[in-house]
């Protein structure tokens, strides 16, 4: 059975290729720029050198600012909540690995150590230390956007479901009456239209629109259906299901809707037009 890597493991994983990137390209960089003096050395002994002065800096990189990303997992913070830490391990990292290079140009390469070539450690040091920041935020940047994206699925389907569950309840219109009723989920209702003292309702039962007229008013009928957001007003004689309309259309000043798999039209006039196309 396979363990979940602790998190610790998981930061040395996602941050170690890197680092060893940075290092290899300070190394190709020494090797070929030579911005130190290294006349005292073959081209064998000089290789050696700049592996070592590369791995100088991994070592310091390495330990300092997986440190401080395991601080981060462990206590849940992050940079942009905990400023001071984050300057802490950059000067940290900045100042004891310009010494330790400083040291080693010294005592290992032989290199005078003037102003001139401890500004250059220190410039090292400080491009280094900019390239690992803005690896640092463009990977928070990363996960910020991948946590997004699943707190955007877990929400759809949330809305889904509650939909789901919402489509699955049913109504039931009664005449004003009561000499009559008809009970209908919420998804087979797909228009109400008024007639004078009437209304119709359109609903949909085993792929088949068919329609029930019953006495009542349909001012009543949009009280009744007013809290389910799926029913919107469309024209002072009609009230539609947003799930059933096929598509919007215009001719010169007149609007109207079609609706999926029916062949009558709905009328829509101005007054409803605007939040209609909000709505859809």
């Amino acid at each position: 059975m396979n363990q979940k890597p602790s998190p610790v493991n998981q930061v040395i994983n996602e941050n170690l290729t890197f680092y060893l990137s940075i290092c290899s390209g300070l190394f190709l960089f020494l090797l070929f720029f030579q911005p130190f003096p290294e006349d005292s050395f073959d081209s064998n002994n000089r290789l050696i050198f700049d592996l070592g002065t590369g791995a100088i800096v991994f070592f310091f990189l390495a330990s300092i600012k997986i440190s401080y990303l395991w601080y981060e997992q462990r206590t849940g913070s992050n940079a942009d909540e905990q400023l001071i830490p984050v300057l802490l391990s950059n000067f940290a990292f900045l100042s004891l690995s310009s010494a330790a290079l400083i040291f080693y140009l010294h005592f290992v390469g032989t290199v005078v150590i003037t102003f001139f070539v401890v500004f250059k450690v220190g410039l090292i040091g400080l491009v280094l230390l900019i390239i690992v920041n803005l690896y640092d935020k463009i990977t928070r940047i990363k996960h910020q956007n991948e946590m997004l994206v699943l707190e955007k699925k877990i929400l759809q389907k949330q809305v889904e479901k509650y939909e789901e569950d919402i489509l699955n309840k049913t109504i039931q219109f009664s005449s004003d009456n009561n000499s009559e009723s008809l009970n209908l989920k919420i998804a087979e209702i797909a228009l109400v239209k008024s007639s004078d003292n009437y209304v119709e309702i359109v609903f949909k039962e085993e792929d088949v629109f068919k329609k029930k007229v019953i006495r009542n008013t349909l001012k009543n009928i949009e009280l009744q259906i007013k809290p389910y957001s799926n029913f919107i007003r469309s024209h002072r004689t009609s009230i539609v299901n947003i799930h059933y309309i096929d598509k919007l259309s215009r001719n010169f000043n007149q609007h109207w809707i079609s609706i999926k798999g029916y062949q009558e039209t709905v009328p829509v006039s101005r007054q409803y037009l605007l939040k209609l196309k909000e709505t859809l």
